[in-house]
């Protein structure tokens, strides 16, 4: 038993409980700290608090200074460097929005230019309309309004364009076609939803007219040719009356109004000649239709008629 206790590494039970009472030989747990040092810095927090209650903190004053003197810097520092790193993600947000942004303005000021470029359509095609139906007030028809959407073939050797309208509108062949400028010509055939109409300035198309204030009556007659070119010859029947430069010439109108409405305005006399052959007074007629930018029209019809679209009545009224 003595050999035991004596052997090197070996305690006596005694010692071994005094030590473990007394806490020396007490494991401690790695990173927790001693008691002591908590219990000091609770008393060091309790001081600086009743401190800072007393005389609204101005023992610990200089404290705070040296404090913020020390440590200002070192944050200012610190703060300079972190800056950039935190504004990253939001560089990054601000960056996306503003090329979502970007494709939205983008967007808009398409539609706007598209918007721009649509305008003088637009307006012209409004012109078109107010000037359509003061010419229904002016010659006291209804018309059926349509939209011009083919010219005739060149090699027809015609000159034609077929509308928009046909006999659900109550169209039908040898009715007038006026617009707001004045007369268009005839209608030849129709169809359902289309119509043809022969325009007054065909190589083939006879149109009784008036000729201004002495109504003096005659034949217009096409050339055959559009635009700024497009004439008319006006053969009169009084062989000796010589008509003025600029006086206008009208419809003279045919029984029932078919092909031709009477008082329709078609053009000026822009000179006047005579045929020594066949001893007649002629006069040059300048249409007021422009026939290579024809769009809206109107299509004379009795009043009442009953039409797939609106009709612009004798007083410029839709119905």
């Amino acid at each position: 038993m003595t050999d035991l206790l004596t052997r090197p590494g070996a305690r006596r039970p005694a010692v071994e409980d005094r030590l473990n009472r007394r806490g020396s030989l007490e494991p401690r747990e790695p990173g927790r700290p001693r008691r002591s040092l908590v219990v000091a810095l609770v008393l060091a927090c309790v001081t600086l608090m009743t401190l800072d209650h007393v005389d609204d903190g101005a023992a610990i004053d200089p404290l705070r200074r040296v404090v913020g003197e020390v440590y200002g810097p070192a944050e200012s520092g610190v703060e300079a460097v972190v800056r950039p790193v935190v504004a990253v993600p939001h560089w990054l947000r601000s960056h996306h929005d503003l090329a979502d942004r970007i494709d939205d303005l983008e967007s808009e000021n398409d539609q706007l230019r598209s918007q721009l470029a649509s305008n003088d359509y637009d307006r012209n095609r409004l012109q078109e309309y107010d000037a359509l139906t003061a010419t229904a007030e002016s010659i006291g028809y209804a018309l059926v309004p349509a939209r011009v959407v083919g010219i005739g073939p060149a090699q027809s050797f015609s000159r034609t364009v077929t509308i928009d309208a046909g006999s659900r509108a109550g169209l039908k062949p040898d009715m007038t076609v006026v617009n707001g400028s004045g007369l268009v010509g005839r209608i030849l055939r129709v169809t359902s939803t289309t119509a043809t109409v022969l325009l007054v300035v065909d190589a083939d198309s006879t149109v009784g007219a008036r000729v201004g204030r002495s109504m003096k009556v005659g034949f217009l007659h096409g050339r055959g040719d559009l635009g700024q070119q497009a004439r008319l010859d006006l053969e009169l029947v009084d062989q000796t009356y010589v008509p003025s430069a600029g006086e206008t010439v009208v419809t003279w109108g045919s029984q029932d109004g078919a092909p031709y409405v009477s008082g329709v305005p078609v053009g000026r006399v822009e000179s006047v000649y005579s045929s020594l052959r066949e001893t007649t007074q002629r006069a040059v007629i300048e249409p007021f239709v422009d026939f290579s930018a024809l769009d809206l029209v109107g299509v004379v019809v009795p009043s009442g008629t009953t039409s797939d679209r609106s009709v612009i009545e004798l007083d410029g009224s839709l119905r």
